[in-house]
């Protein structure tokens, strides 16, 4: 009997544990938004450098107007850039209070090398009880982080300094070249890490931008302004993709409904995965590359496709189908290539979050404003992506 008992305080312990205290919520969130502000800004300084590894973790050993210098400048990318990211977290936590959903505050997450995060994200505590709710959630916080995106990078336009007063001070080599310096200093074919312009930046470019102050593509990551703007406009879009529960499922499932959401989802994610693969494998690949190497994208495309489809083996064949149909394509055009580094976004979608929308008990359609609201939102998704950040 006190075996049972004991048992039995035990279970009740367990699955009626009492929620944390405000205090310790509070300080956990807190101290994630301080380390990735830390994390952000050894980013910002190692991607100021031009390089795209590790954290730039040597800074700590500078002192005096070195130090100060250095963590100015990665201020200068990891501020707007977290800002832009925080503004978009809460544009979610205030349209789910105002719906009275509970939900918790941003959770940072910080990351050692990169851009020194994964971004932020908040916790829904309770079911969402209707499609307008779904909608309305999920697209307040990609249309509050574009709001602030768009001034950020027409700041950045606007605000940069001469070719003499920067970019030359860093490169003094170039200096000799002028304001034609491209034409000089890489070599024919050479490509440098080079951060890709969606439309919209291409667009505020032309129009705000002072043409002899602006830097060759291949030097975007000296200007930390500019790079935090361009990066705002590519997580936007990245939240917006319209599959699963991102942003851009909540958005397109208010819009067409469950039914006709889902199957879009699967021919959307379909070429999803047919882009980041393409090019991985072709019949010129060599012997070991597809040794080592087959299996593990075999495996890959098994784990993805498992549930996607009614039955296991539909899904196994809808894999191998996409398989074969990259390697048709590569006949095609032998040169061309996705972005493999889509494959691990691919990997989260299909097995954690899944490609479905969960149905809400209340599937009454969207009134007219928020229609043309959400497809003024697909359009800003258009505007904003691009299929590599960097190349």
């Amino acid at each position: 009997m006190r075996g049972e008992r004991a048992r039995a305080r035990q279970l009740f312990r367990r699955f009626e544990r009492p929620e944390p205290s405000a205090g310790y919520t509070y300080s956990v969130h807190i101290f994630l938004f301080l380390v990735t502000l830390v994390t952000t800004t050894l980013a910002g300084v190692q991607l100021t450098r031009g390089d795209l590894g590790f954290l730039a973790l040597d800074v700590f050993e500078l002192r005096g107007v070195a130090f100060s210098e250095e963590v100015q400048r990665g201020l200068w990318f990891a501020l707007p850039f977290l800002g832009v990211l925080t503004v978009h977290e809460f544009g979610h936590y205030f349209t789910a209070r105002r719906n009275r959903v509970r939900t918790s505050l941003p959770y940072y997450i910080p990351f050692p090398m990169g851009l020194g995060t994964f971004g932020a994200i908040i916790r829904i505590k309770e079911r969402i009880f209707s499609r307008r709710e779904f909608f309305d959630i999920g697209l307040a916080g990609p249309l509050a982080g574009f709001v602030v995106a768009v001034p950020l990078l027409i700041y950045g336009f606007t605000h940069l300094p001469p070719l003499e007063d920067y970019l030359f001070k860093i490169h003094p080599e170039y200096a000799q070249y002028g304001a034609d310096y491209a034409h000089y200093v890489y070599p024919p074919g050479e490509q440098g890490i080079t951060l890709v312009k969606p439309l919209l930046y291409q667009f505020l470019e032309a129009t705000v931008a002072d043409p002899t102050r602006l830097p060759h593509a291949n030097e975007l990551l000296h200007y930390p302004v500019l790079l935090a703007g361009a990066l705002s406009l590519f997580f936007t879009a990245l939240n917006l993709l319209p599959m699963g529960q991102l942003d851009g499922g909540h958005i397109l499932y208010g819009l067409l409904g469950r039914r006709r959401f889902n199957r879009l989802a699967l021919a959307l994610y379909i070429g999803f995965i047919f882009y980041a693969g393409l090019g991985m494998f072709t019949f010129e690949s060599n012997w070991q590359h597809w040794l080592y190497g087959g299996p593990v994208y075999a495996l890959y495309l098994g784990i993805i496709f498992w549930r996607v489809l009614p039955t296991p083996r539909q899904g196994l064949l809808l894999g191998a189908s996409i398989w074969a149909a990259q390697l048709a394509f590569t006949v095609a055009a032998p040169t061309i290539m996705g972005n493999p580094g889509w494959l691990i976004f691919g990997l989260l979608l299909g097995r954690l979050t899944g490609i479905y929308h969960p149905p809400a008990p209340d599937e009454r359609p969207l009134s007219a404003s928020r229609k043309v609201l959400g497809w003024v939102m697909i359009l800003i998704f258009v505007l904003c992506f691009t299929p590599s950040p960097f190349k």
